[in-house]
This record gives structure tokens, sequence and C-alpha cells, in this order.
């Protein structure tokens, strides 16, 4: 949990810069619009070589192990965000720092692809069957623990330092952060032991030459079902922590660090949310309660965009709180959603992959966002509309998941899904 919180944080501060900043530093040529348009884009980017990443360490993670595939995730995520803040300008060196900015952002993207899927597995496969979904829920703390790290960071930078001095120098400071963080990621992930499971994979024999290729031939319906059960989890804070924020400054008239302590507050109760959902999980099953948080979510989307039009701070926190415990439901039980459909000597792969997948579309959810904002004046349900075909996707993906025919647990408590899923 902590590694990932770390390597969150990393790939959340380009996230919250982008939605102001990334802009006018990288693509200032282009205008406020483009500038928008090409800071999204950069974030895409990342999110479009996440497959490939996942390709990768997925097969290191079913070939070589668990532990040694999360060494290399978060230190490639760590060189590469520290280095973004070394690039210069457009006003210093022109279009480099941007073809530089992206070819770091793909690095990041690759790393990503691999790390998720490394670290469900690192809790799950060190839990007993009946804590799986609560273990599986544990790491998905990072994700907010990373982005209030990554909120607070810039609260505390925009009230310490004056716009002029922000935009020339403080910005780095966040990325440059990414390396004594780095230092203590490794540290932590070199004192974790290699999974039980992974143990008994390679003692009895079991790697597949090419994991990739076998998880693809025995359950190709079983990765469609991730894909779309991740969607929402994913997607949701992509469009709340990235376009939100910058809708709600340009069109909403929030300040930017009204919508950070709003999100940042959302944030905290999530850290209380996550492990409650998680335990609920260990009750009724992770695919019910991806259901229940996806139903939830269409349910509220349109009231909640609809009510943004008048809000006062205290109901713009309020609105990013219930916006965000719903979706956060479905994003708590996933790991052990996924965890359940996939034979564990090819696991690895199959987490990564469908995770990876659903990341690289949700990349461009403040992008197409941003697109449809654009076409029809910023109508007050134009987000409203991409949240609801989200909670659409997983909420029968998770009904689906609900529907497979799980393979009996063995003695040793490992579990093999079966080859029709």
């Amino acid at each position: 949990m902590i590694g990932t919180s770390l390597e969150s944080f990393d790939f959340y501060v380009f996230a919250y810069f982008s939605a102001y900043f990334i802009g006018p530093l990288f693509f200032d040529p282009l205008g406020q619009f483009g500038g928008t348009l090409a800071a999204f884009a950069t974030i895409g980017v990342a999110f479009v070589v996440r497959p490939l990443g996942a390709a990768i360490f997925g097969h290191m993670g079913d070939r070589l192990g668990r532990r040694a595939t999360l060494l290399w995730t978060i230190g490639i995520m760590g060189v590469a965000t520290g280095l973004i803040g070394l690039l210069p300008t457009y006003a210093q060196a022109g279009w480099l720092g941007a073809v530089l900015l992206v070819l770091l952002r793909v690095a990041q993207g690759l790393s990503l692809g691999g790390e998720w899927g490394g670290s469900i597995l690192l809790a799950t496969e060190h839990s007993s069957p009946v804590k799986r979904a609560f273990y599986a829920a544990v790491p998905q703390l990072g994700s907010p623990v990373g982005s209030i790290l990554s909120a607070v960071v810039f609260i505390v930078m925009t009230l310490a330092l004056p716009a002029e001095e922000l935009a020339a120098w403080g910005w780095r400071i966040p990325f440059l952060l990414a390396i004594p963080l780095l230092a203590v990621s490794l540290y932590l992930r070199l004192t974790i032991d290699e999974t039980p499971v992974f143990k008994a994979v390679v003692s009895e024999q079991r790697r597949d030459r090419v994991p990739f290729a076998t998880m693809f031939r025995a359950q190709p319906k079983a990765l469609v079902i991730a894909f779309g059960a991740a969607l929402l989890g994913i997607g949701s804070y992509s469009l709340m922590n990235t376009y939100t924020i910058n809708y709600g400054v340009t069109t909403l008239g929030f300040s930017f660090q009204d919508l950070l302590v709003a999100t940042t507050i959302g944030g905290l109760l999530q850290l209380i949310t996550i492990p409650l959902f998680g335990r609920w999980a260990t009750r009724v099953g992770s695919a019910k309660v991806v259901a229940y948080g996806a139903l939830g979510t269409l349910l509220i989307t349109f009231p909640m965009y609809w009510l943004l039009q008048f809000a006062s701070f205290p109901v713009l926190v309020g609105t990013m709180i219930v916006g965000g415990i719903l979706p956060t439901m479905s994003w708590a039980a996933l790991g052990g959603l996924m965890n359940d459909l996939f034979a564990d000597h090819y696991r690895y792969s199959a987490l990564s992959v469908a995770y990876a997948v659903a990341a690289a579309v949700s990349g461009f959810i403040p992008l197409v966002t941003t697109l449809l904002g654009e076409s029809t004046g910023y109508v007050w349900w134009h987000p409203g509309v991409v949240l609801a075909l989200l909670s659409a996707i997983t909420l029968v993906s998770a009904w689906a998941a609900n529907r497979v025919r799980h393979a009996p647990i063995s003695e040793d408590g490992r579990e093999v899904a079966p080859a029709s899923v």
C-alpha cells in the first residue's frame, strides 16, 4: 500500500499540474484551449502505453516474481518523475521541453502498467481466501493517499508562493520530491518476501513460457469483464481530479485552491470508506460491491452536476464527497473481483492487462469531456454523460463477473479459475 501510494503521488503530481500549469509552461503557442488539450493529451499518452507496460511487467511478474517486478516499476516511475522537475519550459528551450515531457510520460505509463496488478497480488497472495477481498482493497488506498499528498503539496505551495514564482520555478518542487520518495519506496519493497502463491507456481513447475498468450487463450471473456469492471473506478478519478478541477476554475468560477481542498477532503474520507467497502466485499462478494457502487453513481450523476452550477464552497465539498464515495465502492472491490477471475500462473499478466487497457481508455476522459464541453457550450450536463456511461459499463460487467463460475479452492489455498471463463 505504501509503495503504491508513493507511485500514485508521482502520477497525480502531473495530473494536478496538467489542469492548470502544464499548458502555459510547455505548450504556450497553442493558446489557452489548445494548451489545455495538449496538457490533457500528455496524460493520455501515459495511459496509452500502459497496456505495453502491462504486457512487459506482467510477463516479468508471472515469470520472475511479484516482488522483483515491483522494484522495477517503482524505480522507473521515481526517476521519470524527478526528471520532469528538471525539464526546460517552452520559454527556455522551445519545443524541446515538450518532447522530453512526452518521453518521460511514456516512461511513467510503462511503469504504471505493471504496478497495480503486482500490488494487488502482493496483498492477496499473502492472505487467506476468506480475507482476500479485504486484502485486495488495501492497496487501493494508494490512489487517494497519492492524490491527497500531491494536493497538499500544491495547496501549501500556492499559499506560500506568489503565482509568478510558482510558474517560474516552484512547479518543479513536487516533481523533485519523487527522488527521496523513491529511496523510501525501494527500501520498503526490498523488505517484502515473494508471495507463497508464486513460490508454489515455481515449485510445481507451472510457469507458462508466454503467460500473456496463455491468458488470452484460456480466459478471453474474463478479460473483457475485468476491463469493463475497472472503467468507473479509474475513469472517475480522471474526471474528478483532472477535468473537474479545470472545469471548476475556468467555467464555474471556483478558485484552484478551493477545488484542491474539496478533492483532498474527499480523498481523506476514502481512507475510511475503502477498507470498509473491502470488509463488506468479504461478506457479500467483490462483484456485488462493484455493482452497487456503479448503480449508485449512475443514479446521482446528473443531479450532482446540476447542483454544481449553484454551488457555494460547502456545497462543492459535499458534492465532491458524495460523487467520490459511490465510485470508490467500485474501486475498493475491483482488485478482489479481478483476482477471483483468473488462474494464478498468469494472474499478474491478466490483472495488469485488463487494468491497463481500462486505464488507457480512461486517460482520454479529460480530453473527450473537454471536447464535449466545447461542442455543447459547456452545458451543465456534459460531464454527467461521461460519468453515466462509465457507470453503466461497470454495472453490466460486475453483474457478469458475479455470474462467473469459480473453481473450488484447493487444500493449499490456491484458486484456479476454470478454462471456460
